[in-house]
């Protein structure tokens, strides 16, 4: 058992095993009354995601569809971090194996949580300088994508607009948008 602000976990059983993740029954007990409550948590392996800038500016973003919403979006690379991997390198990966880009220099633009509530693991978000195509597109799975090139400028509108709306994309390009780290205020 295990404290957790004003909770303590009494219980925690294994619900299902879902391929990219699992999901758990958490049962915690409020410290102030003792009533017992379940909780469900989304158990995954961390995600990264990059956003590939070229030497012009232009960023290089991928077109997908997405099962959950049964349409294309438009999004930046990212995905799962393999076992033993850095985040780096598993966006590193991610970015050549769904746009064939790699980038000279790739520097963190920091760690979010997805979903706080519901999801156990973490964002990690990188910024990719001087991505240039290296090679073709290798999905793998039933993953297909297709690049976009995006202008910098254009970015704001689109996230405003609605049309970039995976919410993590979001974040990401947020966080990029308003690194003081980079680049002159995009």
């Amino acid at each position: 058992m295990k404290t957790i602000g004003e909770w303590l976990e009494v219980r925690c059983a294994h619900v299902a095993d879902c391929r990219v993740f699992s999901v758990e029954r958490s049962s915690a007990r409020l410290l102030e009354d003792g009533t017992e409550h379940d909780f469900y948590r989304i158990k995954s392996v961390d995600w990264a995601q990059i956003v590939p800038v070229t030497a012009s500016g232009d960023v290089v973003m991928v077109r997908q569809y997405r099962h959950g919403v049964q349409r294309e979006t438009l999004e930046i690379p990212g995905g799962l971090v393999d076992r033993g991997e850095a985040p780096g390198d598993a966006a590193v990966r991610e970015m050549l194996e769904e746009t064939g880009y790699r980038a000279a220099s790739v520097r963190p633009l920091g760690v979010l949580s997805p979903n706080p509530a519901l999801f156990s693991n973490r964002l990690h978000a990188f910024v990719g300088e001087g991505a240039e195509r290296v090679g073709p597109i290798r999905n793998s799975g039933a993953e297909r994508t297709s690049v976009e090139i995006v202008p910098q400028s254009e970015i704001s509108r689109l996230l405003i607009e609605g049309v970039i709306d995976h919410a993590l994309v979001v974040a990401t390009l947020w966080r990029y948008l308003h690194d003081a780290g980079g680049a002159a205020l995009r």
